[in-house]
């Protein structure tokens, strides 16, 4: 397939998370269109199998190529950690294919951090992939990572900003391995909507890393390397789920301050 500028970025995600860093891409790059799925029938993607985030995160690659686009972001740590190699193969350079782990380890391979806590699903912490990568960078650091996996159905339910989430938030956190962390990564599109909440948690003491804006100008920095940022006026943001939830629709809203057209297909069956 040959690319042009003014085909749109593909970015998908099990559900309102990877609003987060659509959000962080629109602000950088308005000029781009973007084509966001959020695969809500099956969220989270946490507790499912490798083989099942692979078939789920191939099918919607699928649907993203039919739609034309020259980049394909996959703004879900599980689908990054367990797919990416995967979707690699699969899509065999036909566009360009980007993560949201790697332009954070990069990022935090920047800093001077020595103890470096990492949350997400399960199936994100028990891949490994951040402590893999961030000690292939730098064997000296010490990487706590914690799995946090209420924190997602907890977001798409709603619950943010009440006692209800601040519980959930305080349970996990006090966990002994993140006293004495200096920074700590969200390991989860999701978690930037409570960045908030968390980072009163460590009472502002530390630096709380979400991938929003990292991996926005990784985006960036990529398309001007292969001189595909669009230089031209873009076309309308399209937003397609594969269930109705009536919170995806209201932080969709909260994010992009309009009216979204929010189209519900099943490529399932």
């Amino acid at each position: 397939m040959k690319l042009s500028s003014s085909q749109p970025i593909g970015i998908f995600d099990s559900g309102v998370g990877g609003l987060t860093v659509a959000h962080a891409l629109r602000q950088l790059l308005p000029q781009e269109s973007i084509i966001y799925f959020g695969d809500t029938a099956h969220l989270p993607y946490g507790d499912k199998s490798a083989k099942s985030i692979i078939y789920y995160s191939r099918k919607i690659v699928d649907f993203l190529l039919e739609k034309k686009c020259k980049t394909i972001l996959v703004a879900c740590n599980t689908a990054s950690a367990v797919a990416f190699s995967d979707l690699k193969e699969f899509l065999d350079e036909r566009v360009h294919l980007i993560n949201v782990i790697d332009p954070v380890i990069e990022y935090i391979g920047r800093g001077n951090y020595k103890r470096i806590g990492v949350i997400g699903t399960k199936g994100t912490i028990n891949s490994g992939a951040y402590k893999k990568a961030l000690k292939k960078n730098n064997a000296e650091y010490e990487v706590l990572s914690l799995a946090t996996p209420l924190f997602v159905p907890m977001i798409e339910e709603g619950f943010i900003y009440d006692d209800i989430s601040n519980a959930i938030i305080r349970s996990y956190l006090s966990n002994k391995s993140m006293k004495s962390i200096e920074t700590l990564i969200l390991g989860c599109t999701h978690y930037p909507i409570i960045k908030n909440q968390i980072t009163k948690f460590f009472n502002f003491n530390i630096d709380v890393i979400d991938s929003g804006r990292i991996v926005a100008e990784f985006v960036k920095s990529l398309l001007t390397e292969k001189t595909l940022l669009n230089t031209g006026k873009s076309q309308k943001d399209q937003f397609y789920i594969s269930d109705f939830t009536p919170f995806f629709e209201k932080i969709a809203k909260m994010f992009f301050e309009e009216t979204i057209d929010l189209k519900k297909i099943d490529f399932w069956n």
